[in-house]
């Protein structure tokens, strides 16, 4: 792999990282079971696309 696609996929991670933890402090707040449901499902999804992106590595 190149430096330059190691330098995107380490900027994905940080993308994704960020987007799971936004859903999770979402998740907390809200209180509409689904909507909350919705908001954990995306960032389970996320968190996946995370785990998928750090086995390239």
């Amino acid at each position: 792999m190149s430096p330059k696609e190691l330098l995107y996929i380490e900027d994905a991670l940080g993308h994704e990282k960020q987007i799971k933890a936004t859903c999770a402090q979402s998740a907390e707040i809200i209180q509409d079971k689904q909507l909350k449901d919705l908001v954990t499902e995306i960032g389970n999804k996320h968190a996946n696309t995370f785990a998928d992106l750090y086995k390239l590595l």
